[in-house]
């Protein structure tokens, strides 16, 4: 990694000038690696123009995967200014401050979003829509550049500004200079042997840093081929890694699902697909994914941010994510006492046994690629912190010989009796369930317990909820501990996610129980499931609320 870090990301571009191999494809149109470098060029030579030379030269994108989105990350890369992906499901206010918080110039969006921009104060922003004659027009002078890179870039000069998701107050545009995204491209061409004649399909949004890192950078480090789909679709996924000839796409969130849960035929094998790249499938679902399509999954976990990196190594066991990434000293830290937690201990089923003491904080003690967030000091301090470890905010346990294993995200850890549980754990129990198609676990308040298990499940095509059924499975699993049983179900028609196929737990779990819906509930003293009715509902927050009571009484 040390001498990549010496080079820009620029270079990358530059290297593909001249190359006249098949590089972009897009629908029914295919670009050259020549054609995309001298549209990088072009956009380069253009933004010297509009930028003015006083302020940050930062350019917000509020674009779908059109080739437009890699050409404008290319031109960038040259003219040294950074990007800001700018997501579309951000509204009104919300969408204005992420455009003026990053200080962009200059906004690069399409005539489908605009309305997104109706009435937005944006005072000194100019704004471009690709797909007018006015942008031809203003692009024009520029089609002969050549992919020439600002005599100010360096490795260390700012490229990208990417939102990361919070669960609570506005999100956080954390830093990436071109050294560090050409390192992050080159460490995955070594890790997955990418090849020149590989394709790689971008199906995520390249808003997210997802996208850009971990399936676009090892794309152009290694001269390989890029395939774009304007936004994601399960039930297109196989088509077009067929017609594209993709081998290698990332993943987030429920996107393994979605794509599990669409038909299957006897042909489904028949594609040039090699591996995945992600988070969040989950162990059975990879299984099946390689079993239906014949390609493997594997499974990483990196903080958006760039500060931890766990890799998956073979002999990895079953519910791990990996081992520490070469170069990092990561610990498993109690939050409170910054101690180290002791290493997991399992029964013979696989059930851990002491996650009230084994679960806790993944920490980074080691030297951190992190890289901060732009104006914003309270969060990198809280990033940052106790001898200057990167904190990551998400939950792990470690066993005895070092594989860690995730047990949630900063807000997900749910605590039942004085006893911590791991909700991915319970999440990736649950998903063996053939009737599920996509599974969410969180907690919910309980009066007595402190919380309980709550899981929300989206059935697969053509399935009904039978109780009866789903608590033979519960009990027929050997790692299933006595207080991880759901105490809750909801049952949706589909997973509500954000832009990048997140679940959005913190939505789920402000609606708990008092939410309406399909909602069943195994009462503390019942031997099976039951719908839970209105009166239940009432009877429950009616404890909830009296418990907070009494105990804000008591602590006064």
């Amino acid at each position: 990694m040390g001498s990549m870090m010496t080079r820009t990301f620029a270079e990358l571009i530059q290297a593909r000038w001249g190359d006249h191999r098949p590089g972009l494809a897009y629908e029914d149109q295919v670009l050259s690696h020549h054609q995309v470098a001298a549209g990088a060029a072009a956009r380069a030579a253009l933004l010297g123009e509009l930028l003015p030379r006083a302020a940050d030269p930062h350019i917000g994108l509020l674009l779908d995967n059109t080739p437009e989105f890699p050409q404008w990350l290319g031109a960038a890369a040259l003219s040294g200014a950074a990007v800001a992906g700018l997501n579309p499901t951000r509204r009104g206010a919300e969408l204005a401050r992420d455009i003026t918080h990053t200080e962009c110039r200059v906004l690069v969006t399409e005539r489908a979003h605009l309305p997104l921009l109706d009435g937005l104060d944006l005072p000194g922003v100019r704004i471009l829509v690709t797909d007018t004659d006015a942008y031809e027009e203003l692009l024009t002078p520029y089609e002969g550049a050549k992919p020439e890179a600002d005599d100010r870039v360096r490795p260390g000069t700012r490229m990208l500004l990417y939102f990361t998701s919070g669960s609570t107050g506005a999100p956080k545009a954390a830093l990436c200079t071109q050294g560090r995204l050409a390192s992050a491209g080159q460490s995955l061409v070594d890790n997955f042997k990418v090849r020149p004649d590989d394709v790689h399909y971008v199906c995520m949004p390249l808003f997210h840093g997802n996208a850009v890192i971990a399936d676009w950078a090892p794309a152009v480090a290694a001269g390989a081929g890029v395939a774009l789909r304007r936004r994601f679709s399960a039930s297109g996924f196989l088509g077009d890694v067929r017609r594209f000839g993709a081998t290698y796409f990332t993943y987030v969130g429920r996107a393994v699902q979605y794509i599990l849960a669409t038909e299957e035929r006897p042909d489904d094998r028949d594609n040039p697909l090699r591996v995945g790249f992600g988070t969040e499938a989950g162990a059975v679902d990879a299984a099946r994914f390689e079993e239906r399509f014949g390609a493997r999954l594997v499974e990483g976990y990196g903080s958006s941010e760039g500060g931890a990196a766990v890799q998956r190594t073979s002999g990895t066991p079953a519910g791990a994510i990996g081992l520490a990434a070469p170069g990092s000293d990561l610990a498993v830290l109690d939050p409170e006492t910054k101690t180290e937690c002791p290493p997991a201990r399992f029964d013979e089923g696989g059930r851990l046994l002491n996650g009230a003491e084994a679960i806790g904080e993944l920490v980074n003690r080691g030297r951190s690629p992190f890289e901060g967030y732009w104006r914003n000091d309270a969060a990198y301090a809280e990033r940052v912190r106790e001898h200057g470890w990167y904190w990551t905010g998400d939950h792990f346990y470690r066993d005895a010989d070092g594989f860690l294993y995730f047990a949630g995200r900063g807000d997900d850890k749910i605590r039942v009796d004085s006893e911590n549980l791991a909700p991915a754990m319970i999440e990736n129990i649950l998903a063996r369930w053939p009737d599920a198609a996509a599974v969410a676990v969180y907690g919910v308040p309980d009066p007595v317990a402190g919380d309980q298990v709550m899981a929300t499940l989206a059935l697969r095509p053509g399935r009904a909820f039978d109780p009866a059924a789903f608590d033979a499975f519960l009990r027929s699993q050997p790692d299933l501990g006595t207080k991880m049983a759901p105490r809750f179900i909801r049952l949706v028609e589909r997973m509500p996610v954000t832009a990048t196929n997140k679940v959005r737990r913190g939505e789920l779990r402000r609606e708990g129980f008092w939410s309406g819906g399909t909602l069943w509930w195994r009462p503390p003293t019942a031997p099976a499931y039951r719908p839970l009715t209105p009166e239940d509902r009432t009877t429950l927050t009616t404890a909830y609320r009296t418990h907070a009571r009494d105990h804000l009484l008591t602590a006064t």
